[in-house]
């Protein structure tokens, strides 16, 4: 892959002068591995998904990390979960700053063994795949913005300009055969397949968890326990509703996203970017990819995960609510190319109802040209990384 700049690189290197374990977390195949040998380039790699090297590891874990004095990227590191109780010894002896660097790709596992081992030792970041502006610097011409929600944002799509649809069927096949397989039990794979295929159909939605398990044939219990495993493994982001303390009702459910715009469109089962704008979900995919963008660019900046989206039962709505500064930015997503004065209506009525709460915002849209606008600037959806 080539050696672009991610943008989180900033904050991992100054992380690596401050703690003596840095600790990368994120989805599969979003770069993490990559971005570590870029980094540190003169740290050892060692995968721990090679059984050899994992049998090595599991059964001498002392003699294992006496091979590697002055550090070592570990990849895979929830491969061996008793690695970490011997870098803890390791780091308290000699707590030299950005000696170790770990990467994991379930992010539950591979918090419980950190926090419960590295607590206080490391820093913890989470890389999601490619950002619009990264994905960008690797073709000479932009893709248009159905082909952009159709390939999605996997870094191994990009450098190697693959087919979306068969590299993202070969990435879902592999998280149900390796990860689903270490991370739990699910008896019924052709039923758990249908599950996610009517999560994709509701992206953008706020979630209804009964009707998403009678649609799927299985219980409240089986539905629940399938959804936080697909958070679990970074397939799927729940934003949550802002609450206030006022007694004006506000929705308390979730909106469901995927992480990656090119895995929803696979699973609708969309294969031309032609197909993507004509979909009922166009909307709900574009809106999924600038919620994405936000959670990347605050991730990207150490910045708190902290986001929102507002509806009231009035049936007034924000599409997304970003801290800033004690208060919020609201942010409205329109999938359509051109400009409408109903695009205003949900950031006026918030920002009406609560002033003290609104900080500004603006309109991000499917269109290319930005307008100045005197209270809610509009920006075209090419430029959106710079707008969180």
């Amino acid at each position: 892959m080539p050696m672009i700049e991610r943008h989180i690189q900033p904050l991992l290197i100054r992380l690596a002068g401050q703690y003596p374990v840095m600790t990368l977390t994120g989805p599969r195949q979003s770069g993490k591995t990559t971005l570590a040998q870029t980094v540190f380039p003169d740290k050892p790699y060692v995968s721990l998904e090679d059984p050899d090297i994992r049998q090595f590891a599991q059964s001498d874990p002392r003699g294992f990390l006496a091979q590697f004095p002055d550090g070592v990227i570990l990849d895979e590191i929830q491969r061996t979960p008793e690695l970490p109780s011997y870098l803890q010894t390791l780091v308290d002896q000699n707590p030299k700053a950005g000696r170790y660097v770990l990467t994991g790709s379930q992010q539950f596992e591979l918090m419980t063994q950190v926090s419960q081992s590295l607590a206080g030792r490391t820093a913890i970041l989470r890389l999601l795949p490619f950002t619009l502006a990264e994905a960008q610097t690797l073709r000479p011409t932009p893709l248009d913005l159905p082909q952009t929600l159709l390939t999605g944002f996997y870094p191994r799509i990009h450098d190697r300009q693959l087919n979306p649809s068969q590299a993202l069927a070969d990435y879902f096949s592999t998280y149900i055969e390796r990860d689903l397989r270490q991370l739990s039990a699910v008896h019924d794979l052709h039923r758990f397949e249908r599950f996610v295929r009517l999560c994709a159909g509701r992206t953008g939605q706020m979630l209804n968890l009964s009707n998403l398990g009678n649609d799927a044939g299985v219980s409240h219990a089986t539905a629940s326990a399938w959804l936080d495993l697909l958070q679990t493994s970074c397939l799927i982001y729940l934003l949550p509703p802002w609450h206030t303390h006022t007694r004006k009702r506000l929705v308390k459910t979730p909106k469901l996203y995927f992480y990656d715009t090119g895995l929803v469109c696979w699973l609708l089962g969309l294969r031309e970017a032609q197909q993507v704008q004509r979909d009922p979900l166009w909307g709900s995919l574009f809106e999924n990819m600038v919620v994405m963008e936000a959670l990347k660019d605050r991730l990207n900046q150490g910045e708190s995960t902290e986001m929102y989206f507002y509806r009231d039962s009035d049936g007034h709505e924000v599409d997304l609510l970003l801290p800033h500064a004690g208060r919020l930015r609201a942010i409205e997503i329109k999938a359509g190319a051109t400009v409408n004065p109903d695009y205003f209506k949900g950031l006026k009525k918030f920002a009406a109802l609560y002033p003290s709460a609104c900080d500004g915002g603006c309109v991000i849209y499917g269109g290319q040209e930005n307008q100045s606008r005197s209270d809610w600037p509009v920006f075209g959806w090419q430029t959106l990384t710079k707008r969180f």
